[in-house]
């Protein structure tokens, strides 16, 4: 599965099978999260894994009572380290940069797992006293995230996202761009529609695309050498 694949087809699961995992299937996705990048490669974060029902249970109640959470065998906390970002780059680092260094570190492993026939789900909402309790961490560092790992035991339909044209401005805020995703070329239904409508043309017997640039070129071939033999009469 390629990564563009992966984006568009991984869904957050809240309810999981009991088949354990192996840690061969654990260790692949902690280690795409250790590959995430953080602010100045500081890696300033641990991940607790957690895998024992009493563990789980106290993270399901800290989590504002999200007992969904239980059902999943296996739970991946990360955990930042604020004050080490603080020290290279001050009041952003330590309230900016160790949550955007979870965050990263969560999609790679979100991303991962997908990949491996796994589901996930972050969940960000907590009470932060409660946790670090329920993971044993100190006060001096936070749990930004919870990331639940299993294999899935639900299907959960494609959530609707915004167009592309709703989300980007070109060169500063509000400037919209009429037709986003042909003036970037990405990937998009406009671009598949197009090929589409290619695949039918070819079906019906007409000529590829190559085919066609060879005959307009041996024709634009064909203009010029009867101009020459008119000029040299």
């Amino acid at each position: 599965m390629d990564v563009e694949e992966c984006m568009r087809c991984r869904r957050s699961i809240r309810k999981y099978l009991s088949t354990p995992l192996s840690m061969d299937q654990i260790g692949r996705v902690l280690d795409a999260g250790r590959l995430a990048p953080t602010a100045g490669n500081l890696q300033n974060y641990k991940v607790i894994l957690v895998r024992e029902r009493a563990g789980i249970q106290k993270i399901a109640e800290a989590a504002l009572q999200q007992y969904w959470i239980e059902t999943a065998p296996v739970i991946l906390a990360i955990v930042a380290e604020p004050q080490r970002a603080r020290q290279f780059y001050g009041e952003r680092g330590e309230k900016a940069y160790s949550i955007m260094n979870c965050a990263t570190i969560a999609e790679n492993m979100a991303l991962t797992a997908h990949a491996i026939g796994l589901a996930t789900c972050m969940v960000g909402a907590f009470d932060q006293d409660m946790m670090r309790a329920a993971v044993g961490a100190p006060d001096y560092v936070n749990v930004e995230l919870i990331l639940t790992l299993g294999y899935p035991d639900e299907k959960v339909p494609v959530p609707e996202r915004y167009k592309l044209t709703d989300m980007v401005f070109l060169e500063r805020w509000g400037a919209r761009i009429a037709n986003l995703d042909t003036s970037t070329r990405v990937w998009s239904t406009t671009v598949q529609k197009n090929l589409e409508k290619g695949k039918q043309l070819f079906r019906r017997g007409s000529k590829t695309l190559f085919q066609q640039i060879q005959d307009r070129t041996l024709d634009v071939h064909d203009k010029v050498k009867q101009s020459l033999k008119q000029r040299k009469r």
